[in-house]
């Protein structure tokens, strides 16, 4: 009997090592895959710009120093916050996103500082709060403009002496955590309406990045949607080769107010709406097609825009026969005649297709 609960007791601790063994290769593969994802190289984009943030990557990444990052809403601000943390000697530790702008104010103190036991009603044990769990990382508070005053005062001391208490403690703890913060608010406005305290945003604005908006960095608009087609037809499990001419014209008129997060979006869903291997400009959101909605887009006639599309759906069928008409005639459900016919209007070169 006391030798097969010996047995028993050394294969659960073999179970038990092999369990923790297991889960600490998982642990290191998934951070390896974050630090994958998240690596500043694979930010898209070649223009001056984004060279610029690339180049302010650089220089910070290896230091302790607190990053405050402002932009529009959707430019990549979380993602830039990534790159810093996955590019510096904090890499290994853990990376902690706070969206102050989604807790309500009654919860933002005790998410952040964490709280003792008794400390409210329901607070039944003590909870580490969002400081503590990235210690020796990075926590990245975003939209931290909308944070009320009183939060703001121990943001301060934090950043100041390095030390916090938890909420309905006494207790010191000490904060071993490098700060990230990011904002789409005007924050010189914000002082001056008394909403954002003055000594906190000269403790935060340290090494300020200003990720430019879509608009305004117009030459990374090819490389983002060939990276994101890429994306999203790989994870939807579509064919799609390429987008059409027409289509580009669209999207690179568009002014884009959501910035790359709307760039994406609309990506993702004409992705989903495409049945063939071309998106065209059918394929992308109303407020794309039409001049009123997107303010944008050239006026032009119907004729004009059903022209445009039967050319430009020819082109496509085109290179998928390598310039063979009658091949051409078939997929399209038409005749070759009028093919022919269609080729010799739109002034279609079918020869150079057959290459």
């Amino acid at each position: 009997v006391v030798a097969s609960l010996v047995a028993q007791a050394v294969k659960i601790h073999r179970l038990i090592d092999e369990d923790k063994r297991r889960l600490l290769d998982e642990n290191t593969h998934l951070r390896q895959e974050l630090r994958e994802r998240y690596d500043f190289s694979n930010l898209v984009g070649s223009s001056g710009p984004m060279r610029q943030i690339y180049e302010q990557v650089t220089q910070v990444a290896g230091t302790n120093t607190t990053v405050l990052i402002r932009g529009e809403s959707g430019t990549g601000k979380e993602l830039i916050a990534h790159a810093i943390h996955y590019s510096s000697l904090r890499a290994k530790k853990p990376f902690v996103k706070v969206s102050c702008a989604a807790l309500p104010e009654s919860l933002i103190e005790s998410e952040l500082f964490g709280y003792e036991k008794g400390a409210f009603t329901g607070a039944e044990a003590r909870k580490k709060g969002r400081f503590e769990l990235s210690d020796g990382g990075t926590l990245f508070l975003d939209e931290i403009g909308d944070v009320n005053l009183a939060t703001q005062v121990k943001l301060l001391r934090v950043l100041q002496q390095r030390e916090f208490e938890r909420v309905g403690g006494t207790e010191t703890v000490k904060a071993n955590v490098r700060l990230v913060a990011a904002t789409n608010k005007d924050l010189e406005r914000a002082i001056a309406a008394g909403t954002f305290r003055e000594d906190l945003y000269y403790r935060l604005n340290v090494f300020t990045m200003f990720v430019p908006p879509l608009r305004e960095r117009k030459a990374d608009l090819l490389l983002l949607v060939d990276h994101f087609l890429e994306k999203f037809a790989q994870e939807h499990h579509r064919n799609i080769r390429r987008i059409s001419t027409p289509a580009i014209d669209m999207l690179a008129s568009y002014h884009w107010p959501g910035n790359v997060r709307e760039l994406e979006n609309t990506l993702e869903r004409a992705v989903l709406m495409c049945d063939g291997q071309v998106i065209h400009g059918h394929h992308l959101p109303p407020s794309l097609q039409t001049a009123e909605a997107s303010g944008t887009v050239t006026r032009v006639s119907l004729k004009d825009a059903v022209s445009a599309y039967e050319k430009d759906l020819i082109q496509d069928t085109l290179k998928t026969t390598r310039g063979n008409c009658a091949k051409a005639a078939r997929l399209l459900d038409t005749t070759e005649r009028i093919v022919n016919y269609k080729v010799r209007r739109y002034g279609i070169d079918a020869a150079r297709f057959k290459s």
